[in-house]
């Protein structure tokens, strides 16, 4: 299991099509993948689409993301890309 924290940089935060290209990227691995935000103990599957709107996670806030399984690194370095990525889009 391993586990990174990440701030949201986009401009519209966590929206809805951000949050499906989040689920979309950890759909892709074996592992789980859990999303909270930093000091939460209420942790959300990253790949419940619900689940990551949910969340609330507005330009600013940190997430802490946890993986667990075969592929967990890969997964986390995926999800972490797209967020500093700012999910592709420009601001």
């Amino acid at each position: 299991m391993i586990e990174r924290t990440v701030r949201i940089q986009n401009e519209l935060g966590l929206h809805a099509r951000a949050a499906a290209k989040f689920v979309r990227i950890a759909s892709q691995f074996e592992s789980d993948i859990k999303v909270a935000r930093l000091n939460s103990h209420e942790e959300i599957d990253g790949k419940s689409i619900l689940g990551i709107l949910l969340l609330a996670a507005a330009r600013g806030t940190d997430l802490n993301l946890r993986a667990n399984g075969r592929d967990e690194e890969a997964a986390l370095e995926a999800i972490v890309g797209l967020i500093q990525n700012k999910f592709g889009e420009q601001k």
